[in-house]
């Protein structure tokens, strides 16, 4: 079953399957450039070990996470109990409840292509954001952050893909496209002018270069047909319900294109 969106499917962010669709999705990538690129190119799957404190008892949602290290959900206090700290008022030697902060670990793919030629390398770092990077005062943002500054100064080229509607934009001094989303290339030698593409789930994501070593001609990622590929194979469309509002909600206009995508899909099964 194909998704009703021809772009990027917004429903499989909020419903518990980005971890799966990231970890697919950077699998495919690196599959389609290792293919395509020449022979003195390694395309690599690096990670990222993030550990953040979980605070408010634990409220925080997991299943946005890439590459959880501890699945399902945190324990919550029993009804009444109320999650603060209390003084019980019996003698000195009694036991106080009081809350913990929790260690959480997880890890954050990315791809990088390197050259061997004169000698071993990094030309390209691509990037596809997560949740955590986009969560203002999170590590992972911290630490994304720092690395994204590095590339654009003239470390190496630089892919940044992003295709969650929620969290906080990357910093830019212009201003990104008012879609959806958008994906950003950022070449070494123009150090912090880049070129980005909108996006949008109403349209096809668009190709996008991938640059390589100088003089070697970029190489084209078409994201579409990885995205469509992951869906299908996923299943998700059995089940992701489409009649439920999103949070942001679509637009008036998008949710009754939606509604008639639905109303096709169904008289045609």
């Amino acid at each position: 079953m194909k998704s009703p969106f021809p772009g990027m499917d917004p429903y499989i962010e909020p419903c518990g399957y980005w971890g799966d669709f990231h970890n697919d999705l950077i699998a495919e990538i690196k599959r389609t450039l290792a293919a395509a690129l020449p022979e003195k190119y390694r395309v690599r799957t690096g990670e990222r070990d993030i550990i953040e404190l979980v605070e408010e008892e634990g409220k925080r949602e997991r299943a946005m996470y890439p590459d959880l290290g501890v699945t399902g959900p945190l324990a919550q206090p029993p009804a009444g109990e109320g999650g603060v700290a209390v003084a019980e008022p019996t003698t000195e030697n009694a036991a106080l409840s009081l809350r913990a902060f929790i260690a959480e670990e997880f890890r954050e793919q990315f791809i990088e292509i390197h050259t061997t030629e004169p000698e071993r390398r990094l030309v390209t770092c691509i990037e596809v954001l997560s949740p955590s990077n986009k969560r203002q005062g999170s590590t992972s943002r911290e630490q994304y952050l720092r690395k994204r500054q590095a590339l654009l100064l003239g470390a190496a080229n630089l892919v940044e893909i992003d295709l969650l509607r929620g969290g906080t934009r990357m910093p830019m001094l212009d201003p990104l496209p008012k879609t959806p989303y958008y994906l950003l290339v950022g070449r070494w030698y123009k150090e912090a002018v880049c070129r980005v593409w909108p996006a949008s789930y109403l349209r096809a994501l668009p190709p996008i270069p991938i640059p390589l070593d100088r003089p070697d001609p970029d190489v084209t990622l078409d994201l579409q047909p990885l995205v469509n590929a992951i869906y299908e194979r996923s299943r998700y469309g059995l089940d992701i319900d489409y009649t439920k509002p999103l949070d942001p909600p679509l637009a008036d206009a998008d949710r009754a294109w939606l509604v008639e995508q639905l109303k096709v899909r169904q008289a045609a099964h």
